[in-house]
């Protein structure tokens, strides 16, 4: 049998009259409401102010009701919790109110908030002077019209006494609100601009429990929250929190971005694209892709190689893979995961071989190569491409980078390509290995192309003719897997296959005509080597 959801506009009128103190945030569009659900709030308040702020315009009624009524139909198609709308006076006379409740209801809106002040309106917190009181009786009129359109039984009515923010006082605050409840209101919003509750105490305590009684605390925010559950106030509401916020964020980034003319300073501390994408629902889209759409659901996959111990780094690699070692608290490959997991990669395979029984994590793919001891990184590889099919990308398993990066790398179309620092000359050491390179042309400032493309690969590459070094990452199509599985099959031929290195596997696509492209990048990654270099990994 199934079981009937209770309505947004039931929920509301539960929140209204529930015997504990509730409470509402503000939203403003559909992305703010999804984080509000998200927090775990039980219902939202659509806040006149924070609306009419994330349009650009005044809260003095310059956004039009159906502007108004654009943005709630965002907020509601995005979230699953009843909206309380602020609709300011309603918009107009009676007849204004009545298009109004039938249109809210219409778009599945659980209530509306309608204000005894004049239209146009002016915000609450502006110019006192400036708070005309509409007319007692029109206003109850207004209250009636609401109630006799709604379709849905539980809609809910709230009715926002503004005698308190204009200075008429608590006794025309209390007529008013009596007036109001014998019009069919389901609740009466008190409303106050003072940094104290006393004038909403003052008017709960005179008003009892007639029916709900509902607070915004933006001015006497400083006033303890169980002072209003004592109080018996039904809701609470956090009416502008969430527009202000974000105002000082955005304010705050683009002033730096406007001062740097970078963004490598903010990109940390800004949530991923990856964050907005989730609060969009794009995982569900990806999954009605791979049902509707012929060809979708191909993904990039990653292959890291991790099975060398590290002796340079001595005792601390002694029961311990390099690929572990703990940075900031967390190990050194898993750091590496979490960047290719934030630019989309999920389906990554780690190549495993000292300790493996220590490398290991939900989500991940495993490759062993139990001769570690005995081979190199080509050996490694052969593993790991036996799990991979389709664009692949390939990388050492003790490096860290900037995710911009990988980003770089997927976002071209060609079939092989290298990320190369074009800064290398200060890592170049005769007692260390490098897989520096050697282009066809030199980094340019102006250049953002991938038309660089390799002429050799390793450690042995003259100064003179160096023009970077590869940081270890590799991206290559489903063209340029097949192309590198072919070299590989060539290179395992040789006697020697067990002490090849990457370098040999590119020099190889290069002999075979294979264009391996370069992105030169400055900086932002880390190779651990050895202690020092651990020791940079701390703070990069």
């Amino acid at each position: 049998m199934l079981v009937k959801k209770a309505s947004k506009a039931s929920r509301l009128r539960a929140l209204l009259a529930s015997p504990e103190l509730e409470f509402l945030c503000e939203v403003h569009n559909g992305l703010s409401a999804k984080i509000v659900e998200e927090a775990g709030f039980k219902g939202m308040w659509g806040s006149g102010l924070s609306i009419s702020a994330a349009l650009g315009v005044r809260d003095n009624n310059e956004a039009s009701w159906t502007e108004v009524l654009d943005v709630v139909d965002f907020i509601g198609g995005n979230t699953s919790i009843p909206l309380l709308l602020d609709g300011d006076t309603g918009y107009g006379n009676f007849n204004n109110v009545r298009r109004l409740v039938k249109k809210l209801g219409q778009l599945g809106v659980a209530g509306v908030a309608i204000e005894d002040k004049v239209f146009p309106k002016t915000n609450s917190f502006l110019r006192e002077e400036r708070q005309p009181l509409a007319d007692m009786e029109e206003f109850a009129g207004k209250i009636k019209a609401a109630k006799d359109s709604q379709e849905d039984p539980d809609f809910c009515v709230v009715a926002r006494v503004e005698a308190l923010i204009a200075g008429w006082g608590l006794g025309e605050a209390l007529k008013r609100a009596d007036a109001y409840h014998k019009a069919g209101a389901d609740a009466i919003l008190i409303h106050s601009k003072k940094s104290v509750p006393d004038e909403v105490l003052a008017f709960q305590k005179e008003w009892g429990k007639r029916c709900p009684v509902v607070i915004v605390p933006t001015k006497y925010y400083a006033t303890p929250t169980d002072v209003f559950r004592d109080a018996g106030f039904s809701v609470a509401i956090w009416a502008n929190h969430l527009v202000r916020s974000a105002a000082a964020a955005m304010q705050q980034t683009a002033r730096q971005i406007a001062k740097e003319q970078t963004l490598l300073n903010v990109e940390e501390r800004i949530v991923p694209v990856a964050e907005i994408f989730r609060l969009q629902g794009d995982a569900e889209l990806e999954e009605a892709e791979k049902r509707y759409l012929p060809g979708a659901g191909k993904t990039v996959s990653a292959v890291i190689l991790a099975a060398s111990r590290g002796k340079e780094l001595g005792a601390l690699t002694e029961a311990l893979p390099k690929a572990m070692l703990p940075i900031g608290g967390r190990p050194l490959l898993y750091r590496q995961v979490d960047t290719l997991n934030e630019v989309g990669i999920k389906d990554i395979t780690i190549v495993r071989g000292f300790r493996k029984e220590l490398i290991s994590a939900p989500n991940l793919r495993f490759a062993d190569n139990d001769a570690y001891e005995t081979t190199q990184e080509l050996s490694s590889l052969a593993k790991g491409l036996e799990k991979v099919s389709g664009a692949t990308l390939v990388a050492y398993g003790d490096i860290l980078y900037k995710k911009y990066i990988p980003e770089l790398l997927l976002a071209a179309d060609d079939d092989v390509l290298l990320a190369v620092d074009s800064d290398w000359r200060e890592r170049r050491r005769d007692d260390r290995y490098g897989d520096f390179v050697s282009c066809d042309r030199a980094y340019r400032k102006e250049q953002f192309d991938h038309e660089v493309r390799l002429k050799t690969m390793g450690p042995a590459v003259p100064a003179a003719d160096t023009h970077g070094e590869w940081i270890g990452l590799l991206k290559l199509s489903a063209k340029g897997l097949a192309a590198v599985k072919d070299a590989m099959a060539e290179l395992a031929k040789r006697p020697d296959f067990n002490k090849l290195r990457m370098a040999a596997l590119l020099n190889e696509l290069v002999a075979r005509g294979v264009s391996v492209k370069v992105q030169y990048v400055r900086g932002h990654w880390l190779d651990v080597d050895d202690v020092t270099d651990l020791g940079a990994a701390g703070s990069f």
